[in-house]
């Protein structure tokens, strides 16, 4: 049996302009293609910040000057974003692989998520998003239920970051992963969806790619989840003169400096978040680690690695 692993790709993997992301990729995927070459069955997710907030502007500003056209929810610019960058990571690994004599599917698919419409995370917004707005663009905003704040220059949309619960399309996640489809789902944290009924209404939030990632890899029975991010370790200590990077770490431990406030909210937070909620539920690894140490972490040789006390050296 295949290792079955989840990866997360941070900014750095992606870039902000639509060149810069074509450039990008190819040399994030081949990390990923490193892994794959070490046996791992591998699914994919990936940010969006940037390229959300830039189809939101764009989607917008256009809907401004045509008024016969609309601007578009974030549940749709979520799904367009996971679109665009799921295409430029499926052919740039297919490449890859097929370079390397790997004959592997990659497949990306539109994946949505579901939220609980009483998250506490829903009434207090904090991602802002969009182009900055005048006094009564922003007025106009608030009446239609939407959060906004004061930006220099005037003022911009906030959204909210609830927690994601179930991923509606895992039964199709799996069956492609357990047939050795290299599969990129949850793009951008997926797209938030809330259930009415029978109905899935697109929610005007995001959620965070490292907590998508958590669940996709505690769904799917995963091995191990990994955080490929722009360091190469977690540090204790992010807003002090001295921080500390870590190595082999248990859960137990990444909990205590979790309530010691040791990480930066934002940045590093929501990964140990992430790698505590997977061990916790049953996972035997997580790491968190730069892009290109990959295959280091991989074969336990760099990054932070997470574990149960219990574990096996």
């Amino acid at each position: 049996m295949k290792k079955k692993i989840v990866v997360t790709l941070g900014h750095k993997a992606l870039g902000r302009t639509l060149p810069e992301q074509a450039a990008a990729v190819r040399e994030a995927v081949k990390s990923v293609a490193d892994l794959i070459a070490e046996g791992a069955n591998v699914a994919i997710t990936h940010s969006n910040g940037t390229q959300v907030g830039m189809i939101h502007t764009a989607m917008n500003e256009f809907a401004l000057k045509h008024s016969d056209y609309t601007g578009a929810p974030m549940s749709v610019c979520s799904a367009m974003s996971q679109g665009y960058i799921g295409y430029d990571l499926q052919n740039a690994l297919r490449t890859e692989l097929l370079r390397r004599g790997i004959y592997r599917p990659v497949v990306t698919v539109l994946t949505q998520v579901t939220v609980d419409p009483y998250d506490e995370a829903l009434y207090k917004p904090t991602k802002v998003i969009g182009r900055v707005m005048t006094k009564e663009e922003a007025e106009a905003e608030e009446q239609k239920g939407n959060y906004v704040t004061p930006v220099e220059g005037g003022y911009r949309r906030i959204i909210a970051a609830p927690k994601p619960k179930d991923i509606i399309e895992i039964e199709s996640i799996q069956l492609l992963v357990d047939a050795g489809q290299i599969v990129i789902a949850g793009g951008g944290g997926g797209i938030p969806v809330m259930e009415q009924g029978e109905v899935l209404r697109g929610a005007g939030a995001v959620i965070e790619k490292d907590l998508i990632g958590e669940r996709m890899a505690e769904l799917l029975h995963a091995d191990e989840l990994y955080m490929l991010t722009s360091v190469e370790q977690a540090e204790i200590g992010y807003n002090t003169a001295d921080p500390k990077p870590l190595g082999k770490i248990t859960v137990d431990e990444a909990k205590r400096y979790i309530d010691e406030g040791q990480f930066e909210p934002g940045t590093m937070l929501p990964k140990i978040e992430a790698a505590v909620n997977f061990i916790e539920k049953g996972g035997k690894r997580a790491v968190i680690t730069s892009i290109e140490k990959a295959r280091e972490g991989y074969l336990g040789r760099c990054g932070t690695i997470i574990t149960a006390p219990d574990a096996e050296e």
